[in-house]
């Protein structure tokens, strides 16, 4: 398991999503989100996804399927081109549509620590849920039944094992899902660094 440990960074993007919440909602682009989405879109899935306005196929998957804006593949099609309002409205979007499967399949997750609802978020926007599948995805991960447990801190690390793409370990995953790079947050920073 990864060495995860809490950082000034990590606690400062939760310091900074917490400041301007009301009621566990705070607005993101004109759009008012959970306080979990809104942490994990703003510091976890746009600095690590990258913003593309064309459509363009991954390779990191062999092309398919088709992403666009910051990592969404939800009805993209070759020849797609958004805008920068649109690709802010997507992620949004998309990521309340997974969190809704995340309080879904854990009980209780609103009242969850901050820091582990982004993690799950961006872990989710990133591999999905596997809701309606027998296996794969956060809500059938090891990060998941740890997190029903209450043992957040063994789930933050739980969660780094999802690192490969097509089979092989990517550095770039690597780095999003334990302690991140000079640049930004990892999802397992955060994570511990709210707890």
């Amino acid at each position: 398991m990864a060495k995860l440990y809490s950082t000034k960074r990590g606690k400062a993007a939760i310091a900074g999503i917490i400041a301007i919440a009301i009621g566990g909602f705070a607005t993101v682009s004109g759009t008012r989100v959970p306080d979990d989405v809104a942490l994990a879109a703003t510091f976890l899935v746009k600095p690590w996804e990258g913003r593309h306005l064309r459509a363009y196929p991954d390779p990191a998957t062999g092309g398919v399927p088709w992403t666009i804006c910051d990592g969404d593949t939800k009805g993209v099609k070759p020849g797609l081109v958004e805008t920068p309002a649109g690709c802010d409205k997507r992620l949004v979007t998309r990521m309340a549509e997974f969190r809704a499967q995340l309080v879904r399949c854990i009980p209780g997750f609103d009242k969850k620590p901050l820091s582990w609802r982004a993690m799950m978020n961006s872990l989710s926007y990133n591999i999905g849920t596997g809701i309606g599948a027998t296996k794969g995805g956060s809500c059938n991960s090891t990060a998941a039944r740890l997190g029903r447990a209450g043992d957040y801190l063994a789930s933050c690390s739980a969660a780094t094992a999802f690192n490969k793409a097509n089979n092989r370990v990517f550095i770039g995953l690597v780095n999003r899902r334990e302690m991140g790079d000079a640049r930004r947050i990892g999802e397992g920073e955060l994570c511990v660094s709210g707890l």
